[in-house]
């Protein structure tokens, strides 16, 4: 097995930066993106001023340090991590209990005050950030742990938790929940649940709808939905919860959640391979799931351009030589001996075909996290090349860089980069252009032909992302008419003064 060991490591920050409070704050106000409103020509809707006796009241349920109005603490909340959408809201409110999100809600839909749920501000389509003067509800407060059952495996939690926060503390049970995200050091539970979110291990552990077991939410009325459930058999009646999973703060504000964990690997295991042709990435694929079956748990792929956008824009090395691709195949179990025989079997089978041209093998924590950087951190590096156009879709496997590179064929001459990287096991590609700024002819260049190109190919306009803001107008691309249709019925059942999460989601009727 003609795999290097990894003796430096591929990048020096180990643990991924939460991208809201560092990258945010590293750029100059000078920066700052185009109000969204004014960029993508957004109508206000019919919903009623903030008045002094509004803030009387929000100060009475939560306290008057809670309830903030000073501009610049307001900016981090006005717009994304990537500085693609800024919003105009003059009030962030942060409660700390459900019973006091409850209060908040009754409150603004008796006077019509939207609201914009926000947890950890993490998206990518620009979900979480106020259009105008919509009322930001953080979660950071509703942080506390309620439950670890270390027989069950059931964590019972508030909205706020990081997911990395949550991680620690399962780890003292050998447990780990069943998602890893890059921005697992601030994004929310409660805001990964409200976007479905998918992340590096979906290939084994599955989608957050079938490991979310209950959950506790505000409903635009005010009234508390109690459905927070730690069965994982429970077969009476309509599945509620599955409402608020992906519905993005439209539906319902997520106040608490009960999740099933795994058992944590005593056994981690992560191959870095550099491939020559995308045929070859999915052949390893086939092979990998063939050859690994149980101990399987991520695979993913890279192009050469992510690697140099990693290598150029932040203190990150290419630990093997350069290639058109790179995979990550990460195996994880409870048996040493028994993972890395079946690993370095599968090794020694895709070097000698030439499946796989060049690897590394990293086996310890530091070397792990060091090598996953390079993958987890693509999205940062985007940022310092220039304006970062960001699409993330589902494909049938066989397609998915076919569209990388029809893009960059129509890109080319307005582009600075086109590349694509993502969770190639489950058919998620991350198709990504940057240009020195943001450019609207670019834009339109772009949009509608991706949403064209995954329609054709009966994909998916977002995998994991989310629709936001940035993506409701091209639902019509993957969901049928008659499915939109209900969907707006159930939000105006659920939510008839429109307060929640205006502008997002769903396309305009």
């Amino acid at each position: 097995m003609l795999l290097r060991k990894v003796s430096v490591l591929a990048c020096s920050h180990l643990r991924v930066i939460s991208p809201k409070w560092s990258l945010l704050n590293q750029r100059p106000s000078h920066s700052l993106p185009p109000l969204t409103a004014g960029a993508y020509n957004v109508k206000r809707g019919d919903f009623a001023q903030i008045t002094d006796n509004d803030l009387t009241h929000f100060q009475s349920i939560i306290g008057k340090d809670h309830v903030i109005t000073d501009h610049n603490d307001l900016e981090m909340y006005n717009m994304d991590w990537m500085r693609s959408v800024r919003g105009q809201s003059k009030l962030l409110l942060k409660p700390k209990t459900t019973n006091e999100v409850s209060q908040i809600v009754k409150h603004c839909n008796e006077r019509k005050l939207a609201v914009c749920p926000q947890g950890g501000n993490t998206g990518l389509v620009g979900g979480s950030v106020p259009v105008f003067d919509e009322i930001v509800l953080s979660t950071q407060r509703m942080n506390n742990i309620i439950l670890i059952d270390p027989v069950s495996g059931v964590l019972v939690c508030q909205a706020g938790c990081i997911l990395e926060a949550a991680n620690n503390q399962l780890s003292k049970h050998s447990l780990m929940a069943p998602l890893d995200l890059g921005a697992k050091g601030s994004c929310h539970l409660g805001g990964n649940i409200s976007t479905n979110a998918g992340g590096l291990r979906l290939l084994r552990y599955g989608s957050l709808r079938g490991s979310v077991l209950g959950v506790e939410a505000v409903l635009p009325s005010g009234e508390i939905l109690d459905c927070l459930s730690e069965l994982r058999k429970d077969n009476t009646g309509y599945d509620l919860k599955q409402l608020l999973i992906g519905s993005e703060g439209t539906l319902g504000i997520v106040t608490a959640l009960a999740i099933q964990c795994v058992q944590k690997p005593l056994s981690t295991n992560l191959a870095f391979l550099g491939v020559e042709s995308f045929s070859n990435v999915l052949s390893l694929l086939r092979g990998a799931r063939r050859d690994l079956g149980e101990i399987l748990s991520a695979v993913e792929f890279m192009d050469q351009d992510c690697m140099r956008l990693v290598t150029t824009h932040l203190d990150c090395s290419n630990p093997i030589s350069s290639h058109p691709f790179y995979m990550l195949i990460e195996t994880s179990g409870s048996n040493t001996g028994h993972d890395e025989e079946k690993l370095s079997a599968f090794l020694d089978k895709i070097m000698s075909s030439g499946l796989a041209v060049d690897g590394t093998l990293a086996t310890d924590v530091g070397k792990l996290q060091s090598i996953w950087a390079l993958r987890e951190r693509i999205a940062e590096a985007t940022l310092r090349e220039g304006y970062n156009y960001k699409y993330d879709v589902s494909l049938p496997t066989e397609h998915m860089y076919t569209m990388v590179e029809e893009s960059r064929k129509r890109l080319q001459d307005v582009c600075l980069s086109v590349f694509g990287y993502g969770h190639v096991g489950d058919g998620n590609l991350h198709l990504n252009m940057t240009s020195e700024k943001f450019d609207p002819k670019v834009l339109s260049m772009i949009e509608p032909f991706v949403y064209e190109w995954v329609s054709k190919y009966k994909g998916s306009v977002s995998a994991e992302h989310g629709m936001g803001f940035k993506k409701r107008q091209y639902m019509g691309f993957t969901k049928s008419k008659s499915a939109i249709t209900l969907m707006h019925r159930i939000k105006e059942l659920l939510d008839p003064n429109g307060i929640f999460n205006p502008y997002k989601t769903l396309p305009d009727p």
